[in-house]
């Protein structure tokens, strides 16, 4: 495996408070590696620190051997695309137009032939084609998501940043993205880091599991070593069952865990 994302010593705070603590992680090309713990852990905040949308206090991350805070934001965008969680409803553009923009750092000045091939190949991927010529703010927001990813398709980067990807689709479209997004990890030898809160769609589709709590990593490793009963006690304060078919862990939670304030 070679590497092509690590992220070394990060700390990210707002004034005094760290909210990221020390993290280190690398990620292969050719991997999925899904980022879950619970609410306010931490997330969310690391994808955009590796997008650096938020700039890290300290640390350094480095795709291809190449440190991204000595590069611009064009150079960035040819080397890592960003899913966000949701968008607002502000884009009067078509889906064609919206898919497009991740042709951006590539073009010289209007698009090309071989930009809008891009464009129309990222749409049949996630079999939106039929929605190119509709307003984006018209779409619901399932479709505004399927459009987002279509977008860092079409972007073609080493790197793909996913924050909560599935969380405004229904069960059907979750495991079409999910399936769609394994398949190009693994056609394109990329590599993809998720921020996802659905542990049994994190422990089905990826092959490694950061397991995040205030900030730090507690558990980074195969699925069946990090989705274990012991850490969704310690982490998620809930009793479970884990059963594990064909080193593929399933989560049945039982009850919550209500912990003492003193």
């Amino acid at each position: 495996m070679i590497t092509k994302l690590a992220v070394k010593n990060l700390c990210f705070g707002y004034h005094i408070a760290g909210i990221l603590k020390n993290l280190h992680l690398e990620v292969g090309d050719g991997q999925i590696v899904s980022i879950v713990g619970p609410n306010g852990s931490g997330k969310s905040t690391l994808i955009k620190c590796i997008d650096r949308i938020l700039v890290p206090s300290s640390g350094n991350i480095i795709v291809d051997r190449r440190d991204l805070a000595k590069m611009s934001r064009l150079n960035m965008a040819r080397m890592i695309a960003y899913v966000p969680q949701n968008s607002p409803r502000i884009f009067p553009n078509t889906v064609f137009d919206v898919v497009m923009m991740g042709r951006r750092p590539h073009l010289c000045w209007n698009g090309s032939h071989r930009d809008e091939e891009k464009v129309w190949e990222a749409l049949r991927i996630l079999n939106i084609e039929n929605l190119a010529l509709n307003p984006f703010n018209e779409l619901s927001g399932g479709q505004q998501q399927k459009v987002l990813i279509s977008r860092a398709l079409a972007q073609e980067t080493g790197v793909i940043l996913l924050d909560e990807p599935t969380s405004s689709l229904d069960l059907w479209h979750q495991i079409d993205v999910m399936e769609v997004l394994q398949s190009l990890v693994k056609k394109r030898n990329i590599a993809a880091v998720i921020a996802i809160h659905d542990l049994n769609a994190a422990a089905r589709y990826s092959n490694r599991i950061i397991m995040m709590n205030k900030g730090k990593i507690v558990a980074n490793g195969k699925p069946d070593a990090v989705i274990n009963e012991e850490n969704l006690k310690t982490v998620y304060a809930i009793k479970a069952n884990v059963r594990i078919t064909d080193e593929i862990p399933y989560v049945i939670p039982l009850s919550r865990i209500v912990r003492s304030s003193a």
